[in-house]
């Protein structure tokens, strides 16, 4: 039989290794990856603790004008799923319901707001919900410990 060149044994050494990763690390990872994109964009609506800025409302009104709801429930809805759904994702208590939240504001901005994002960020955004909406939190969240009591 023929002998591994050494390009083939490195690959096959690193496949190993990477296969290591324990899947759970990868879970909160992907969980705070996801919650960590929309907390940040949370924060750049809100002066002080939770007071939505005007620039908010302006935004609304003038760049996103989502057709679905009127500005004055699209702000505040928005801005405080972005601060709540990121924090329960990241503390992993009612994962899977949160990622879909983010999932679903990912879409619409997708659709209504930035339609040209795809490939370049809202793609990355789907791929990090759906993999925790479909593999949930992993044993490093509150989920697991209610659901293992």
């Amino acid at each position: 039989m023929k002998e591994m060149s050494p390009i083939h044994k490195a690959n096959s050494a690193l496949i190993g290794w990477m296969g290591k990763i324990p899947q759970d690390l990868i879970q909160l990872t992907l969980r705070l990856g996801l919650a960590g994109i929309f907390w940040m964009s949370a924060r750049t609506k809100v002066t002080g603790f939770l007071s939505i800025s005007d620039s908010t409302y302006f935004l609304f009104e003038e760049e996103y004008r989502l057709p679905l709801l009127p500005v004055d429930i699209a702000v505040p809805l928005a801005t405080y799923a972005e601060h709540l759904l990121p924090i329960l994702l990241a503390f992993g208590l009612a994962t899977r319901l949160s990622a879909l939240g983010l999932f679903v504001m990912a879409l619409v901005i997708q659709l209504f707001v930035y339609p040209s994002a795809f490939l370049s960020t809202h793609l990355g955004w789907f791929a990090m919900a759906l993999a925790v909406m479909g593999y949930g939190p992993g044993c490093l969240s509150i989920d697991h410990l209610i659901t293992r009591k």
